[in-house]
């Protein structure tokens, strides 16, 4: 058996043992109150609720009672303060003579208990608590009598020497337990750290379905990952209310915690699922979107890697938005689960969430116009994350897509927030194939053919040059003579590039032509202008003299 698989089920075992084992102990804990038939029959009669509630010792539940909600708890604490008392009385004295008994008192039962010639009254039953669980009034009290007598006994029984050396070697067992599945669960999450690092490193593929599996590998070791330190969190927490479970003297201790614990536990749950739920569903949508772009590779979609990266860009933008709504409805899901299981009536606030929802879609007609605007943004492809587009008067590299907002990052390093609504006229730089348009001016008085045969021969080494050949799509196009002004005779060619690679190549070939003109003696040209200078005094006599 492989390392990895034998902590895999040594983590399972120390996620399953403390639930099996500990189910005595879970008689111990607060529960729900429930109802059994007889006191479904009684509330139809009398239209109050009648739960039932544990009278402990110890920690220990000791005989459980059936009353009415509003007085049950005031009863329960009365019965436990008159046994504690009795408790610390009786395990103090050297063998005390104890005695339990009841005695009818009407239509009443009162149970007593007795320490040599010490009597306290403990609890008194009526005709109505032995009618909750349909039996005679003298048969309850006896069940009790004998309940109250047992739980002293083990109570004193469980402050002897012997026992507590017994749980005391139980707890040391229970602590190494912890610190060895600590301590194995942390190396495996030491390793599966190193390996998600090496996915994130990986990543970046020219394979886009291998990109698309090595997300989903990430999200599914996250999930590990988390689940791992889940059960870390889980053995430290079960393990100390487990030891504090083994000794009389903190049971409470116990019972105290989980009581104060029990909402931020099940909130904290619900949170860690939801999380859980979050990250499979990334995982599963990788993993979708990995068989469609490897379906496209395989029957011949895919051309170019052009086309590869634009596919790539596409779903990925896609992929950005579907999570989006997935984990927003998933959040949505984790809110509403968590307000029901701390005890809050979800019914009207789904109700109310409804008629909100109505309302608000009237109020927000601007959102809507955002959203579907969005929509077919996304499904047009007019552009995705990662082109570099101009809208309006804003451009700049598309940070983040959805469809309610655009953002861009501009050349200074601006974050421009475009609303969907707002979007009409859009220049996307890079989808497809771009093109470097480049205007060399010459002086006028270089010697032009052969200036344009140097450009030309420039072009043509670079669109063959290894470093610039696959950036290059095409042979260059050198348009001739663009145009007089007043910088010179400008000279025209253009470059068809890969997407976003057009400045590259421009940069490129300005800094080679420079240095080839200044081989071959041709200026480049400056502004310049030309002025005439005409003798005016001569023409002024000569039209003198003609009149």
């Amino acid at each position: 058996m492989s390392i990895r698989r034998f902590l895999s089920w040594l983590i399972i075992a120390a996620i399953v043992f403390p639930c099996v084992f500990t189910l005595p102990v879970h008689g111990q804990l607060p529960f729900l109150p429930k109802i059994n038939l007889e006191t479904l029959k009684l509330n139809q009669n009398s239209g109050a609720t009648i739960v039932s509630g544990c009278v402990r010792l110890d920690g220990l539940c000791i005989f459980q009672i059936l009353d009415q909600k509003a007085y049950l708890s005031q009863r329960i604490k009365f019965t436990e303060q008159r046994l504690q008392d009795i408790g610390h009385i009786y395990f103090e004295a050297n063998n005390p003579q104890l005695k339990v008994w009841n005695q009818a008192q009407g239509n009443q039962q009162t149970i007593y208990v007795g320490l040599d010639e010490l009597t306290i009254p403990v609890l008194t039953l009526n005709n109505q608590d032995a009618a909750r669980r349909g039996v005679n009034l003298e048969y309850e009290a006896q069940r009790i009598v004998t309940k109250i007598e047992q739980g002293l006994q083990e109570a004193q029984q469980q402050r002897q020497k012997p026992f507590l050396i017994r749980q005391a070697k139980m707890a040391g067992i229970i602590a190494i337990a912890i610190f060895l599945v600590y301590f194995l669960s942390d190396r495996w999450l030491q390793r599966s750290r190193q390996v998600k690092e090496q996915l994130i490193a990986n990543i970046a593929t020219d394979k886009f379905s291998s990109e698309l599996t090595h997300r989903k590998k990430i999200n599914l070791q996250d999930v590990k990952y988390r689940l791992v330190q889940f059960a870390q969190v889980l053995v430290w927490v079960g393990g100390i209310i487990w030891i504090l479970g083994l000794f009389p003297h903190t049971r409470t201790t116990q019972l105290w915690i989980i009581t104060f614990v029990r909402i931020p536990l099940r909130i904290a749950l619900v949170v860690f699922v939801t999380y859980i739920l979050i990250r499979l569903s990334y995982a599963v949508l990788n993993r979708v979107n990995s068989i469609f772009g490897s379906e496209a590779i395989e029957h011949n979609y895919v051309f170019s890697p052009e086309i590869n990266r634009r596919l790539r860009i596409r779903i990925n933008t896609i992929s950005r938005l579907i999570r989006g709504i997935v984990g927003f409805l998933w959040i949505c899901v984790g809110i509403v689960v968590a307000l029901a299981v701390i005890g809050v009536n979800i019914t009207p606030i789904l109700a109310g969430a409804g008629i909100l929802g109505l309302a608000f879609s009237f109020a927000s007609q601007s959102l809507i116009k955002d959203a579907l605007n969005g929509f077919f943004i996304i499904l047009e492809d007019q552009y995705a994350v990662g082109d570099v587009v101009t809208i309006g008067d804003s451009g700049g590299v598309v940070e983040n897509l959805n469809l309610r907002i655009t953002q861009l990052r501009d050349a200074e390093g601006r974050l421009i927030t475009l609303a969907n609504s707002q979007i009409n006229n859009v220049a996307n730089h890079s989808n497809g194939w771009s093109r470097s348009d480049l205007r060399i001016p010459v002086a006028y008085q270089a010697n032009i053919d052969e200036a344009i045969a140097i450009v030309d021969k420039i072009a043509v080494e670079i669109s063959e040059d290894l470093d610039w050949q696959e950036k290059v799509i095409e042979p260059p196009q050198i348009l001739g003579v663009e145009d007089f002004s007043e910088h010179g005779v400008v000279i025209r060619l253009w470059f068809k590039t890969e997407p976003l690679k057009q400045w590259e190549v421009a940069r490129e070939f300005r800094r080679r032509i420079k240095i080839a003109f200044e081989t071959a003696g041709i200026p480049l040209s400056l502004a310049q202008q030309q002025i005439w200078f005409q003798n005016t005094k001569s023409e002024f006599l000569e039209n003198k003299s003609s009149k």
